[in-house]
């Protein structure tokens, strides 16, 4: 199963603090906007996002559709695709991606342990 491109998303307090100190790690930012609280920087393959204000804890973030360069691929395993495999395996979904919709779309679980897990669809 290819569940996309992976980043976290991080849940900070300060969206100009946390820029700062993943540039200190060699963090660029790759897209966003600073003054609606939220950044996607990178180092290398490695993708965060940074979002104040937005949600609670921090989540993994999975992007079917897309490289790590948020550029969409020639083929991938639509979202809804992707909903009914986990559901044929047991996985209980918090939210659910529109079963007759196509294109963008996005669903929410939980791991054993509390950590939200993100699967958007961008295109």
């Amino acid at each position: 199963m290819d569940l996309g491109a992976f980043s976290v998303s991080l849940a900070v307090k300060d969206v100009e603090a946390s820029r700062r100190f993943y540039e200190k790690l060699g963090f660029a930012v790759f897209m966003g906007d600073q003054s609606q609280n939220w950044l996607i920087m990178k180092n290398g393959e490695h993708v965060i996002g940074l979002f104040q204000g937005m949600f609670e804890k921090n989540i993994l973030t999975f992007n079917p559709g897309w490289d790590s360069d948020a550029q969409p691929l020639a083929g991938f395993t639509d979202i809804r695709a992707l909903q009914r495999q986990l559901k044929d395996r047991g996985v209980t979904l918090l939210t659910e991606a529109d079963e007759n919709s196509t294109g963008p779309a996005s669903f929410m679980l939980v791991d054993p342990d509390g950590n939200p897990i993100l699967v958007d669809q961008h295109v």
